[in-house]
């Protein structure tokens, strides 16, 4: 068994952060600890997951994701440590079946495989489709509530439980080399290799991405990211962002940075994932 760190910041979104904590506490197998990072929530968000065990570091200012996940590593104890977005659910054993894949391969940056990245172009496209169909219409009519959550996740799947098992069973340990932002587990050596997130850069996956594949083509001594196809995570994709009240501006806006500020162009087209194949 290993233990493992889960990291995620949070600004409000009480019903989502209640179901991310059942489907994580219903669906983990390793055990875990959960630190929150609270960027302000006014909602009772913070108070809730400190009532289930959760370490919580309460911000009084709204942080950008970087900064909160390097937050949630400088407190960090696990073998492995994970990045999850609140607004996702996770499949039974999960971690489980993250690990045992990144073990058969010999990677140390994975993400399970979602909506926004099936494995292939036209199955991404036909979930995206099928998702933006059944996310709109309830939004509309039941707003943001647990239930209308709920609601969304079995018209989208049916019994989750099942369509999760069938696709571990299709696709077991096979990858694809790319990043799924909503969820990355890294273990410690990508940790000590790359270091933190860079704290200039609010698409910091993409960011991570970059680093751990220029790094495996000049030096070697750690694979790209990958996604695991037979590990299912759903993202409810910025319902959180695009209908929650709006956040407040980052603390530290001021020091971000865009991504062609950091990455020229040459560089994006020659470590981008577009480029990407599946590992043997």
């Amino acid at each position: 068994m290993f233990k493992i760190s889960i990291i995620t910041a949070i600004h409000n979104g009480l019903s989502f952060n209640e179901l991310y904590w059942e489907s994580l506490h219903k669906h983990t197998f390793h055990p875990f600890e959960l630190i929150i990072i609270d960027n302000c929530s006014a909602d009772g968000s913070a108070a809730f997951f400190e009532t289930h065990g959760a370490i919580v570091i309460r911000n009084k200012e709204n942080y950008s994701y970087p900064y909160t996940q390097n937050q949630g590593i400088s407190v960090a104890t696990g073998e492995y440590l994970v990045f999850l977005n609140n607004d996702i659910a996770v499949a039974p054993h999960w971690d489980k079946h993250l690990i045992e894949t990144a073990t058969q391969h010999g990677i140390d940056i994975i993400s399970g495989k979602g909506i926004e990245n099936m494995g292939n172009r036209d199955e991404t496209k036909l979930y995206d489709r099928r998702w933006k169909r059944i996310k709109y219409p309830i939004y509309g009519i039941m707003g943001l509530r647990k239930k209308a959550l709920q609601w969304m996740l079995q018209l989208m799947y049916g019994n989750w439980e099942q369509f999760c098992e069938k696709q571990w069973n299709k696709y077991q340990a096979e990858v694809v080399e790319g990043i799924l932002g909503n969820n990355v587990m890294m273990s410690r050596k990508a940790l000590a290799v790359l270091g933190n997130w860079d704290e200039r850069l609010q698409a910091a996956d993409f960011d991570l991405f970059m680093r751990a594949k220029k790094r495996a083509l000049e030096v070697g001594d750690i694979k790209p990211c990958h996604i695991a196809l037979g590990v299912f995570v759903h993202h409810y994709i910025r319902l959180t962002v695009k209908y929650s009240a709006r956040p407040k501006p980052f603390a530290d806006r001021d020091k971000l940075i865009n991504l062609d500020d950091k990455w020229s162009e040459v560089e994006r087209i020659r470590l981008h994932p577009d480029n990407a194949s599946k590992l043997a």
